[in-house]
């Protein structure tokens, strides 16, 4: 399922990244303390407009009231208009899709996060209402609002919204990564068939996912869970619908009418932070053949479990397979991952080419050399068609890339 080649955007196709934080509101007052202050709504918006070619955005720290007053604002002075089928429109180019994650907690003590959609800003609005009576500062993002996943659920859907469950396999705060080994464990089996989707997360990709038989039914959605202006983007997904709305994003996530993931773009797992087993002691990232829970250097148990260590572990050893409706996956590097791409050369890019969409599906080898020179260009392609060689990442911190090829020096892997 997961592919190399390169999938350009067809006829009512739409790039699109649903978990985008949000640093601060407009007069610099925290809201996601861990991401840049320079997310702003407006900016986010901004972003994707004029650097990134994301026509689709979710937002996700929309409930906060700081986050509403900045809305309101812009829906007045005309920058944002709502759409009829649901979501914001900002300058007739880009989509806003308004969205809140937080953080449940399960009766064994398990942490997930949950992200929660709606489809009107008087939607979220009165979610932000709801949600006062259980978190202890709605203003800052991703609050514990003390509910189970499932009590979460029956709020949302009570007002409109649909629940995705957000990077599924992280270590910390997800469904599978420290909560339960199967999706009845957390909800309902009624509930489960309202879920229209799941968040693969950056540490996992659908062969990892499609191991897991549960997860057959559901749409898969790779999202950047941007803390910076320039990480909006770096997984995304093409979405096929009529019109970018709210409404049609739901058919689509539901496969009905035609509308679909036509294709998820991420990184390769090994990309991720979390994606081996990570010992706490001496630091070293496991290297052996999956799943590993003790250190293999020091023999410490102190670890922090990796995804694919885990879904190995919850999977049994259960071989992939795909369902029919299951769209390609494509291990594609952002562009600030490549070596040798920097601020100054990143801007050369975008000055030439307008986003990074462009630059990743659409520009020719001979256009990107022209502007950045040939050794780069090499790398944005391999970059772009997933033949980068990659070290993989664990315990918090990013995998590496190297610009050599496989081919040509096989021993910078490690698998």
């Amino acid at each position: 399922m997961v592919v190399k080649s390169i999938n350009i955007q067809q006829e009512n196709s739409f790039f699109m990244d649903l978990h985008v934080h949000i640093g601060s509101d407009q007069h610099g007052l925290p809201v996601k303390v861990t991401a840049s202050r320079e997310l702003t709504f407006a900016n986010i918006a901004r972003e994707c407009q004029t650097r990134k070619g994301i026509d689709i955005v979710g937002i996700v720290d929309c409930a906060s009231p700081r986050v509403i007053d900045d809305i309101g604002q812009l829906i007045q002075n005309g920058e944002m208009k709502e759409i009829h089928d649901g979501g914001l429109r900002y300058h007739d180019t880009v989509t806003v899709i308004l969205g809140s994650e937080i953080e449940t907690r399960e009766k064994s003590g398990g942490l997930s996060h949950q992200i929660a959609f709606f489809p009107y800003f008087v939607d979220i609005r009165e979610f932000s209402k709801r949600m006062n009576k259980f978190v202890t500062n709605l203003n800052l993002s991703s609050q514990n609002c003390g509910l189970t996943a499932q009590e979460f659920f029956h709020i949302v859907n009570g007002l409109g919204g649909i629940l995705i469950p957000a990077h599924v396999f992280t270590p910390y705060k997800s469904i599978f990564g420290n909560c339960v080994d199967r999706l009845k464990d957390m909800f309902t089996p009624s509930t489960i068939q309202k879920i229209p989707a799941i968040e693969l997360g950056l540490s996992a990709d659908t062969d990892l996912a499609d191991s897991l038989e549960e997860l057959s039914e559901f749409t898969f959605l790779t999202n950047s869970d941007a803390h910076s202006l320039g990480k909006i983007g770096r997984e995304y997904n093409l979405i096929q619908v009529e019109q970018p709305t709210y409404q049609e994003l739901l058919l689509a996530l539901k496969r009905e009418n035609g509308r679909k993931i036509i294709a998820n773009y991420g990184l390769d797992p090994k990309l991720g932070k979390y994606h081996r087993t990570h010992c706490e002691e001496c630091n070293h990232t496991a290297v052996g053949l999956p799943p590993v829970f003790q250190c293999e250097r020091c023999g410490s148990k102190k670890v922090t479990k990796g995804v694919l260590d885990r879904i190995v572990e919850i999977s049994q050893g259960r071989k992939t397979i795909s369902p029919l409706h299951r769209p390609p996956y494509y291990h594609q590097v952002a562009l600030s991952f490549v070596p040798g791409i920097g601020k100054k050369t990143l801007e050369k890019l975008f000055s030439y080419f307008g986003t990074e969409m462009n630059i990743l599906h659409k520009a020719s080898h001979q256009e990107i050399s022209k502007v950045v020179g040939f050794k780069i260009a090499d790398d944005i392609i391999a970059a772009r068609n997933g033949e980068l060689t990659l070290i993989a990442g664990g315990g918090g911190r990013y995998g590496k890339v190297s610009a050599k090829s496989p081919k040509e020096d096989a021993s910078d892997c490690l698998f």
